[in-house]
Formats: structure tokens, C-alpha cells, sequence
């Protein structure tokens, strides 16, 4: 560890400690011969700044905080890295907490957040998660909050969300297109705002679009369920299966390939998906993608509108677009 302080600098070029800071912040009333001295000589020493004290002295940690449910999900993956990108451009640390979709996990990680006096919060809430004071704690602190992906379903609040109706319409349309007649839809968390708008997106399309094409809906927290109920409805022979996301699909292949079902031939399969689970399997499952990296980018951009003064609350959304595989 350097432990090189601007005393050491000061005292080995015989000038203050006051000069030293000053020209180390290329301050117009040092000269430029002492700023080049200065500068040297930290640089031989490999002088770092106590990144503790500019932050005490400037009230600003230059620190995001970053709560997911977590960081194995390929799409949270891509959205964390996304940011972290963008945190390092812009000269900004990143910290990361998984909350486990545990809203008690959730509410602690927001208390280590205050606690580390962040300059800002990505959020994403757990599906259990029914009370937002925690996060109201954050608004009386004027620190900013952006909500991505699965939302608080309340106005007041920046949210940062992929197109979930339009991606549901387009899965729609692209099963009308190849004229099925049977489709297992499986959807997420029904509690999620998530959810319930694709799922609302989706019904009505199929309704308006291609009412005689027979519709069985279920809803799947996870994979494990998700072929549970695969393995359930496969027994009325559905011709499509459309699921709502990565972790849906995941469970959904898994009961398939149990089952030994040739894919278009015994049955087709289309999902909402960030692009990487669809390219495991072979064929290639037909998707509609839903970026996490678009929406990282996006949400950083919400971010630092924020900081930089805006007062809009909105809630801004990534573009979804079909990705042809094999498999419908």
C-alpha cells in the first residue's frame, strides 16, 4: 500500500502543504514551473488522494449503490456490467448487493446503502417487496433512486424498464404469423407490474388479433415451477409455448428434453429473452429481445440527468425487437 501524503511531497520540495494541494489541482494561482514540480515528484512517488477525505470534504462519495436479486441471472449480469461500464467512465465506483428476492435481505442492503452514503441507487425490487418507506428515505436524503426492470407499481418515481408490452405484442404476433392454434403462455410473479403487463399485452393481442387460437395461461416463479407446470399442460398437446422469460424458458426446455419433444416439429417455442439462454439450445429459440445491457446504459443516463439538477419523474423505456431461431 502507497502511503505517500501531500506532508511527504511538501516537505521534500520545501513548499506548504496548501501549494502542494493547489498545484496537484492545477489551480491558476501556482505557477506553472511549481505545478510541474509538484506533479513530477507525485507521480515518482506514485502519490494517490485519501478518496476518504475528498469525499467527507465534498459530501459526495462518487458511489452507486446496486440492488438486484441476483447476479446469476444473465440478464441482471449484462445490466450490472452495462453500468459498471458506464461507472467507470465517468469516474464512479459501483457497489453491488443481491437481494436474494428477500424483502428483508432487500431493506438491509438499503441501510448498508445509506450507511456507505452512496451518491445514488439502481434498484430493482423483490417480488415479495410491498412497502417502498426504505426507499422514501432515500428521497429525503436527496439521493436519487432509478427503478429498473421489475418496478414499483407507483408514479412518483423514476423507473428504467424494457418495452414488456411491446416485446409481449411482437411474441404475439410472431405466433399469429406462423398460424398456431394451441399455446401454453407461461408468465412470471403475478404480483410484479412486470407481469401483469406483458401478460395484459399479450391476451389482448392474441384476443383482437386471433380470438380462435385456444389460449392456456399459467404463472411460474421460477425454473422449478416452470417445468412443473411444462410437464402439466404438455398433456393437452399445446402446438406453441411462449414463456415470459430466461428463467421460464430454462425450466420449459428442461421438461422438453425430458419429454424428448423434437423442437419445431413436436411443438414450437418463443420467449422474451436478453439473447443469451436462446443460443444453448439447438435449434435456436425464436426470442424477442429484451436488452440488459441497453437498459444499464439507460438507467446510468436516468442517473446522471438526476444529478445533474432534473426534476422529471418518468419512466423511459429500451426498444424490443424479434430474433429469428429455429424454433417456431
Amino acid at each position: 500500500m502507497n502511503n505517500t501524503t501531500l506532508k511527504n511531497i511538501s516537505q521534500l520540495l520545501e513548499l506548504s502543504i496548501s501549494t502542494v494541494s493547489r498545484a496537484l489541482k492545477n489551480h491558476p494561482d501556482i505557477s506553472e514551473k511549481t505545478k510541474l514540480r509538484v506533479t513530477e515528484l507525485a507521480a515518482t512517488m506514485e502519490y494517490e488522494p485519501n478518496a476518504n477525505a475528498v469525499n467527507l470534504r465534498t459530501n459526495n462519495t462518487r458511489l452507486f449503490g446496486l440492488i438486484v436479486p441476483s447476479i446469476s441471472n444473465f440478464f441482471y449480469d449484462s445490466f450490472i456490467s452495462s453500468v459498471e461500464e458506464e461507472c467507470r467512465n465517468n469516474n464512479y465506483s459501483l457497489m453491488i448487493l443481491q437481494s436474494g428476492d428477500d424483502p428483508v435481505i432487500e431493506a438491509s442492503s438499503l441501510k448498508l446503502c445509506r450507511q456507505n452514503r452512496i451518491t445514488g441507487l439502481f434498484a430493482c425490487i423483490s417480488s415479495h417487496t410491498n412497502q417502498l418507506e426504505p426507499y422514501l428515505k432515500f428521497k429525503e436524503l436527496k439521493i436519487p433512486v432509478i427503478f429498473f426492470d421489475k418496478v414499483p407499481d407507483v408514479k412518483d418515481c423514476n423507473k428504467v424498464c424494457v418495452a414488456d408490452a411491446e416485446a409481449a405484442c411482437i411474441a404475439a404476433d410472431a405466433i399469429i404469423g406462423k398460424k398456431k392454434k394451441k399455446v401454453l403462455a407461461l408468465f412470471g410473479n403475478e404480483r410484479l407490474l412486470i407481469t401483469r403487463k406483458r401478460l395484459a399485452a399479450f391476451k389482448q393481442t392474441m384476443n383482437i388479433k386471433a380470438p380462435s387460437i385456444k389460449l392456456l395461461i399459467d404463472f411460474a416463479s421460477n425454473a422449478t415451477e416452470a417445468a412443473t407446470l411444462t410437464t402439466k399442460y404438455l398433456k393437452q398437446k399445446p402446438d406453441t409455448l411462449f414463456c415470459m422469460s430466461d428463467e421460464i424458458l430454462t425450466g420449459t426446455m428442461k421438461a422438453i428434453q425430458k419429454k424428448q419433444l423434437s423442437i419445431p416439429d413436436d411443438i414450437s417455442i418463443i420467449a422474451i429473452s436478453n439473447g443469451f439462454i436462446p443460443t444453448l439450445y439447438y435449434p435456436e429459440i425464436t426470442y424477442v429481445e429484451t436488452s440488459g445491457n441497453k437498459l444499464g446504459k439507460l438507467a446510468f443516463s436516468s442517473m446522471m440527468a438526476c444529478l445533474g439538477g432534473s426534476t422529471i419523474v418518468q419512466e423511459l423505456t429500451t426498444e424490443a425487437v424479434l430474433v429469428e431461431g429455429g424454433s417456431l
